[in-house]
């Protein structure tokens, strides 16, 4: 049998030999568009795909092959141009592997039956899978050049995680994470050949504590496998490392430094805010292959301070009837979690009031620009320190995010004005107002209708935000379950409750962050289709 290791004019290396197979012609393959880099053919050779001898090409782009016909009595060339050619992109494959037969109990070595390539596939509706196309030849030789060729290829790409710290939160929603990882994430892990060291968090903060000690120049990049709290405190954890990296004060942080390394979002938790707005959907395996696949994505991030000291880092926050929920839920940590979520907003919504505060913020304009080649977003910031605007009053709720926050309640996002790395937050605050209206309101996110055409609720496109809220007389602070002992509000970052000071100072820090996923504006609508064998 010839060698297959070098590109030949000529398929090389028989797929099961058969005495049918003498008399075939090679159906001739599409024709191909003017070459561009990476086209140029690297092996070319013959295997049996889907039980049908094919001839084989490969390139640093595309893996191509097309059925041997036999030859037509007649000589018609005809038959060999129905010959349907495939193609795969050499981008959408993430795992390659010598398929052998093995004895049970057996570990090692056994029969070479040919080769198994791995690629990630978009069926439907933003959920990604993983499909198998085997490429059968018994020739060892063969098998190992392609092999070999192919590792290289897959070596190539940029991003693709090869070491990866993963924590898992088992209390996250209905304690299904642990599960999640082991059953779904990291079956795939192992596929792609990625080194994975676990950390199952024990207590709140866990992931924090490690994060401070852990050599992170050993990994890839950081995997979080928990609900939006979960996220949050690991994404707070990495940019706090950042910070202490690079020897700044982190009482008071004006210019943060970047993440070190990325941050892959897998969800397993009730509102999955962040995996949605990344993925467009909750799936762990599209979370999983974003991650294995190294799609990333910067975002923007905040920063939560009080004049003193640096509270966290997040990407959303709410002040007003939505830390109330979530503080009256965490109350109730006891009850089941869809119990008790649902029991703190409907508690919330029934003894529903009003905040006062003041508002200070500097303002942002946004400036969309056509072109044919895409659509740009500039900003133009028009607040200095003598332009900032303050609004007074009361108000129901006050909402500070510097992503869309979509989920399943929200189709649309909390804030779907806004972007994933645009540089700017959503102010959205919501005046006092009946709690007919408010419902109102609410159940506008659920549609598609828009949620702020009301007279009671006012946005703003920022780069800051403060908040100070009027301190409650004796009477009125005993009325108010939410405040703690020293009198602060509740705030929501993130889904995570923060109960540590009344007057938040609140910045935005453009791609501060890089998080494995897509920006869902970016999702292509279209279907894949995939011939897997």
């Amino acid at each position: 049998m010839p060698g297959a290791g070098a590109p030949l004019p000529r398929p090389q290396g028989r797929a099961r030999a058969a005495p049918q197979e003498r008399r075939r012609r090679v159906a001739p393959l599409a024709a191909a568009p003017p070459a561009r880099a990476g086209d140029e053919p690297l092996l070319r050779g013959i295997f049996e795909i889907g039980k049908r001898s094919c001839d084989v090409v490969l390139s640093a782009r595309r893996l191509r092959w097309s059925p041997i016909l036999p030859e037509s009595p007649t000589g018609d060339p005809s038959a060999a141009l129905q010959a349907q050619e495939e193609i795969i992109e050499m981008k959408d494959v993430f795992s390659v592997k010598l398929k052998r037969r093995r004895f049970a109990g057996q570990k090692k070595g056994g029969t070479l039956l040919g080769i198994t390539i791995f690629k990630c596939l978009n069926k439907e509706e933003n959920k990604l899978t993983d499909c198998a196309i085997h490429l059968n030849n018994l020739s060892e030789d063969h098998c190992q050049s392609w092999f070999r060729h192919l590792k290289e290829i897959l070596n190539g790409f940029q991003n693709r995680p090869k070491s990866l710290k993963v924590f898992v939160n088992p209390s996250s929603h209905k304690r299904e994470a642990t599960h999640i990882y082991y059953e779904k994430v990291a079956p795939l892990f192992k596929l792609a050949d990625i080194k994975t060291d676990v950390t199952v968090t024990e207590y709140e903060g866990h992931a924090l504590s490690v994060l401070k000690e852990c050599e992170l120049q050993a990994f890839d990049g950081v995997v979080c496998v928990g609900g939006d709290g979960s996220v949050s405190e690991v994404a707070h954890g990495l940019l706090l490392r950042a910070q202490i990296d690079a020897g700044k004060d982190t009482d008071y942080v004006s210019k943060p430094v970047r993440a070190p390394v990325p941050l892959g979002v897998v969800p397993a938790g009730t509102t999955n805010i962040l995996a949605h707005t990344l993925y467009g959907i909750k799936h762990a395996v599209t979370a999983t292959l974003h991650i294995v696949m190294g799609h990333i994505q910067a975002v923007d991030v905040c920063t939560f301070s009080t004049p003193s000291k640096l509270l966290r880092f997040g990407f959303s926050a709410m002040f007003g009837f939505g830390a109330r929920t979530l503080a009256l839920a965490e109350e109730h940590r006891w009850m089941p979690s869809s119990q008790r979520k649902d029991f703190a907003f409907i508690k919330t919504l029934a003894d529903l009031k009003p905040e006062e505060c003041e508002l200070s913020f500097l303002p942002v304009q946004i400036l969309q620009e056509d072109s044919h080649e895409e659509d740009r977003i500039t900003l133009l910031y028009l607040g200095s320190k003598d332009q900032w605007q303050k609004i007074q009053g009361h108000f129901l709720n006050v909402s500070i995010m510097a992503i869309p926050c979509l989920c399943s309640m929200a189709p649309r996002g909390l804030a779907p004005n806004t972007r994933l790395n645009n540089g700017s937050m959503a102010l959205i605050v919501v005046q006092n107002t009946s709690r007919t209206e408010f419902i109102k309101h609410l159940k506008r996110y659920t549609s598609v209708k828009n949620q702020f055409n009301f007279p009671f609720v006012e946005t703003y496109t920022v780069r800051e935000v403060k908040v100070q809220p009027r301190l409650k007389s004796e009477p009125d602070a005993k009325e108010n379950v939410c405040l703690n002992a020293e009198g602060n509000y509740p705030w929501n970052i993130d889904g995570d409750l923060m109960k540590e000071a009344s007057e938040v100072h609140v910045r935005v820090h453009p791609q501060l962050i890089d998080l494995y996923g897509v920006n869902t504006d970016d999702l292509e609508s279209s279907q894949a289709t995939c011939n897997c064998i």
